[in-house]
Formats: C-alpha cells, sequence, structure tokens
C-alpha cells in the first residue's frame, strides 16, 4: 500500500526535517561536480550537440543506476518482511521537502516582523539567487515557497505515487542536478540542456496539479484566470502556472523587475491586487501545507477506494 509509507514519509518530514549530517543529495551534489569537471569539456571547443550529448551521458550515469535497483530490487528483497512500506517511506523523506521550506521561510517572516532587514535579506538570500540588496522580500519569499513547494514536495510525491521511492528518488536527482547544471550561462548552457529538459519533463503534470490545487484551496476563479492569462509569459514552462495559480488564489502581486548578478531582468507580473506583506508569505505558507493534506487525502481515498473494488473481474 502507497498510502502507509505516504503517510509515514510525510509525517517523518515534518517530525524529523531536513538531515543535519550525511544528507546523501549533499553526497550526490559533490559527485555531480566531480562528473561534471570530467564530462564538461568546453575547453576543448566541442560543438553545441557534442557537449548537450556529454552532458545527456552525464546525467544518465549519476540519475538512472541507483532508481534503477530501488525499483526492481526493493519489491521482491523486502516486502516479505513488511519493511517495504518503511524503506519506501524512508526514501520519500529524502527526497520532499516540506519541513524544510518552513524551517527557512519562517525566520525571514520573523526577521520582517522585527522589523530586522538585514536578517531577513540573509535569510532571503540563501533561498532565491537574487541580489540581496535589490530584491523585494516578501516577492521573492512567496514566490519561493509556491515554486518549491511544486518542486521540493508535489512533484516528488507525484512520481512516488507513480514508481514508489524509486519514482522519487529518480525525480529528486533530476531536479538537483537541474538546479546545479540548468542555467543559461556559457558554462552550463549546453552541458546542462538534457538535465534543464528531462526536470522540465517531469514536472510538466505535477506543476499543473499543484497549480490546480493552489486555485482550489484559494480564490479559485482568480487563481484560474490568471494561470490562463499571464503564466505562458513566464520564462519557465512549470514555474509559470504554478506562481500564477498561487498569486492569483492568494490576490498578490508577484514578479516584476528582479536583478540576478547586477543585470536587471523584466519578469512579468503575475497575480492580482496588490504587493504582498509579511502575513501573506505565512499565507502561502499555510496553502502549501493545507495542499499537502489535499494530496495525501485524496491518494489515501483513491487507494482505498481501488482495495475495495471487487476482484472477480467480468462475469
Amino acid at each position: 500500500m502507497i498510502s502507509v509509507a505516504l503517510l509515514l514519509g510525510v509525517l517523518i518530514d515534518w517530525l524529523a526535517g531536513e538531515p543535519k549530517r550525511c544528507h546523501p543529495l549533499v553526497g550526490f551534489g559533490w559527485l555531480a561536480q566531480h562528473v561534471e569537471h570530467l564530462f564538461n569539456l568546453k575547453r576543448l571547443q566541442l560543438s553545441a550537440i557534442k557537449l548537450k550529448l556529454l552532458g545527456a551521458l552525464a546525467l544518465a550515469l549519476l540519475c538512472f543506476p541507483l532508481p534503477l535497483i530501488l525499483y526492481y530490487w526493493l519489491p521482491g528483497s523486502w516486502e516479505s518482511f513488511g519493511l517495504y512500506s518503511v524503506l519506501n517511506a524512508l526514501l520519500l523523506y529524502l527526497a520532499i521537502g516540506h519541513r524544510s521550506l518552513w524551517d527557512h521561510i519562517q525566520p525571514i517572516a520573523d526577521a520582517l516582523v522585527r522589523q530586522d532587514d538585514v536578517s531577513a535579506r540573509h535569510h532571503t538570500a540563501m533561498i532565491v539567487s537574487r541580489d540581496p540588496d535589490a530584491l523585494n522580500i516578501e516577492v521573492s519569499a512567496i514566490e519561493s515557497i509556491l515554486e518549491n513547494g511544486s518542486d521540493a514536495i508535489f512533484a516528488a510525491i507525484f512520481w512516488f505515487v507513480i514508481a514508489g521511492g524509486a519514482g522519487a528518488v529518480f525525480y529528486r536527482l533530476v531536479n538537483t542536478l537541474d538546479a546545479m547544471w540548468g542555467y543559461r550561462t556559457k558554462r552550463y548552457e549546453n552541458f546542462g540542456w538534457a538535465a534543464a529538459r528531462l526536470d522540465d519533463a517531469l514536472n510538466y503534470l505535477p506543476a499543473r496539479c499543484t497549480a490546480l490545487s493552489y486555485a482550489v484551496l484559494s480564490d479559485c476563479v482568480s487563481a484560474l484566470k490568471c494561470w490562463k492569462e499571464q503564466a505562458p509569459a513566464h520564462a519557465s514552462p512549470n514555474g509559470g502556472p504554478v506562481i500564477a495559480a498561487g498569486a492569483g488564489g492568494l490576490g498578490v502581486l508577484l514578479g516584476g523587475p528582479t536583478r540576478y548578478q547586477g543585470v536587471w531582468q523584466d519578469k512579468p507580473v503575475l497575480g492580482r491586487g496588490q504587493l504582498p506583506g509579511v502575513c501573506d508569505i505565512r499565507r502561502a505558507l499555510r496553502l502549501v501545507s493545507q495542499t499537502l493534506i489535499l494530496w495525501v487525502v485524496l491518494i489515501c481515498g483513491a487507494e482505498l477506494f481501488l482495495l475495495m473494488l471487487p476482484t472477480g473481474g467480468w462475469r
């Protein structure tokens, strides 16, 4: 039963939080850095297609072996011992970041309440890549909440339902490589192409399920309208629907001009209403948590319904 592992994994994540030491994704990031140094041969003036192929090969070597081993080994080796659900729950716990999202965002809200702008900017800079001295703290925090809710929680759960712990692990490895290599810079524009495209593909359905969930749990009409009208203008095919729906549902304005490494980018304005305040940061956190509860209830309910169906087949 996937529901048992899902409930246990979500509970462990909330109670234990992100591992402080020896997090597997930290080790994976270290390995990915070394693999990138070996395979990203841009210094040899290779063509774009060759760099893309090298990036795809590096991604395959890093992301496919472990999930394949888990997918084929776990059921036969653990199910008979009753540990299958426990091990899948632990894999899901390592793949999601609900408690981590709260732990990173709550200090921003607390600093804003204290009117400690320096501390608020410091904590915000830890979760976004924008220039700290030029960012709008509330806008940046809420965009991060909405998008990371989709990337770090709901997409992992989506693939967990599809393929168990192996699916969640595979998604999280690809998502981590996208965070490391998926930049349109001279170094990664071609080498990181495969990681960015695969991450977009894996997030396509989960992002839209997340956007729909945000709409259902907030101002539905406004959220759906913003999603339809504003999301296509966003640079990210998956971030656009999620942020637009969340902003519209919360009744706040996000996006706008943003500075990265000294260069201003004119990002589209998403949502409707007024610029957010500190209370809206907490509203966005609650929206993500409510969405998680909704997903758990729906998944568990669907599995229970399927288990109750007669198994005799058609007569």
